[in-house]
């Protein structure tokens, strides 16, 4: 079991990911086979992923069969419960209310739609994680305490500390009509006073990081290309800005949509 500050880092990293997550919890009846695995989270990043999970003490490998290490059980295990714990505390959550819209700019990808902000009292803290299974499209990020929420085009961001962020709408009303959709949504579950049963995370393909990069194999990035961009990119090993391409107008869009997906990564 890690000890060192170096250890815990390679741990953190290791489940940072949510694909590796998924590895995690495949493993967590019996051991599989690396077939078995591929056919969950795909070839193409299958080595890459085990590699680092082997690193970190999480799982053992043995030819082509996987398991969970020890520690592996044990970190599990110690996730699995502080979950249960936070499901007993979701009845003891209030109703929220949302703020007044205080800010109103235009987006970035597309000018002629608008990004707004507001607040919801009061924040839902911890319980924040819990909602994630109530809505078709959307991802928690502990890193960031935040739920991402994808509608059409439209992508909504609620804070642990009670902001919440709306982009891609087409005008205030529509901001209003979808934050007033979130709070009966987040207050139905609320009043049932349980948490919703958790589902399988959103899944990023590879395929899907790459086909919104430039594709120009500038090299910029410090890549060979845009392809080993993306894997870095999969991996949490690098991050978006440094693809340079991608703040040139005509990239705009590209980047929204990177933005989401990393964030579901």
């Amino acid at each position: 079991m890690p000890e060192n500050p170096n250890e815990t880092k390679l741990v953190n990293f290791a489940m940072a990911n949510g694909t590796r997550r998924k590895i995690i919890n495949f493993l967590a009846d019996s051991h599989k086979s690396t077939r078995e695995i591929g056919e969950i989270i795909g070839e193409a990043t299958l080595d890459f992923h085990l590699r680092i999970l082997q690193q970190a003490g999480l799982i053992e490998l043995d030819k082509e069969v996987v398991k969970l290490s020890e520690y592996g059980k044990n970190f599990l295990k110690s996730k699995t419960e502080k979950i249960e714990e936070k499901i007993v505390d979701f009845s003891q959550a209030k109703p929220i209310e949302i703020a007044s819209i205080r800010q109103v700019l235009p987006c970035i990808a597309d000018s002629s739609r608008l990004r707004v902000s507001a607040n919801m009292t009061p924040p839902l803290g911890g319980v924040l994680k819990l909602l994630e299974p109530l809505f078709p499209r959307s991802n928690y990020s502990d890193r960031k305490d935040s739920l991402i929420i994808q509608k059409g085009e439209i992508i909504t961001t609620i804070y642990g500390s009670g902001k919440v962020s709306i982009r891609m709408v087409k005008n205030e009303a529509e901001a209003k009509e979808e934050l007033e959709r979130l709070k009966n949504i987040i207050n139905e579950a609320i009043a049932k006073g349980e948490a919703p049963a958790l589902r399988e995370k959103v899944k990023v393909d590879l395929m899907e990081i790459y086909k919104h990069l430039p594709q120009t194999n500038c090299g910029k990035c410090g890549e060979q290309g845009c392809y080993s961009f993306a894997i870095k990119l999969m991996a949490r090993q690098t991050a978006l800005e440094m693809c340079t391409p991608l703040k040139e107008p005509e990239y705009a869009s590209n980047q929204e949509n990177l933005q989401v997906l990393v964030d579901y990564i």
